[in-house]
């Protein structure tokens, strides 16, 4: 029998019982913790906070035969503002899925979690517009799991694209090819020049940086389908986001 305290933010909740809910944990040192919260359904549990989506705080368990129980928990961030507007809302839970579905047990996952805060941080207490901030998140998370398309070399004939250039998005293969290479495949998804300055842009600035652009709309949907072809599914909370 041990405590342990962790920061961490809470990425997915189950009911259970009368008054109880299983949590998700997602800690930057331990990465996926599934936790259970006693009591916290009562309405005048001190946890009835700690055990929403998106709790972010410092979480004393309790550990007792494998079992981890939330003792006590101090909250810093709930980004309450998300609740107020529906596309956000479903945006951030978006978010929290696409981590939970990765994340592993005892596995640190550092840059993912500071990734994940940053841009619900952004969506909730920001203006600015979700569609570039879900877009250069694809992109880093992306590059966290190892699979960012190259931007920069033709995936079919090897040579560099250069900055202005047309080219064509292959999701099959998880690369870009060059204008001539793309027009052999019909399944491919063109990006001009401006859009492919707008990825390779977001790949290279943080979640301050992915401010609004027409040239956002078309690589946030292929990055979008990406990232949930790589996963296996297609979220159902992607599914509340429109295109």
């Amino acid at each position: 029998m041990k405590q342990t305290e962790h920061t961490a933010i809470v990425v997915h909740t189950s009911n259970y019982r009368d008054r109880d809910r299983m949590l998700t944990l997602f800690s930057p040192v331990k990465g996926k913790m599934d936790v259970i919260a006693r009591g916290c359904r009562s309405p005048r549990s001190p946890l009835i906070n700690a055990s929403e989506l998106f709790a972010l705080g410092d979480f004393e368990l309790y550990e007792k035969q494998g079992r981890q129980t939330v003792v006590s928990c101090q909250l810093i961030e709930n980004f309450y503002p998300l609740r107020e507007d529906y596309e956000r809302l479903a945006c951030g839970t978006f978010l929290l899925n696409l981590c939970g579905a990765v994340i592993q047990p005892m596995q640190p996952a550092q840059d993912l979690f500071m990734l994940l805060l940053h841009t619900l941080s952004r969506l909730a207490f920001s203006t600015q517009e979700w569609r570039p901030l879900l877009t250069g998140f694809f992109v880093h998370y992306a590059q966290d799991l190892g699979i960012l398309p190259d931007m920069d070399r033709c995936l079919a004939c090897g040579r560099e694209m250069e900055e202005g250039s047309h080219a064509f998005f292959d999701m099959g293969r998880g690369g870009f090819t060059c204008h001539s290479c793309g027009k052999i495949d019909a399944a491919a998804v063109p990006f001009s020049g401006e859009q492919m300055a707008f990825i390779r842009k977001a790949r290279r600035t943080g979640a301050s940086e992915w401010t609004d652009s027409p040239a956002c709309h078309a690589p946030f949907q292929a990055m979008k389908h990406y990232v949930e072809s790589y996963l296996g599914t297609r979220l159902r909370s992607g599914l509340m986001i429109p295109e």
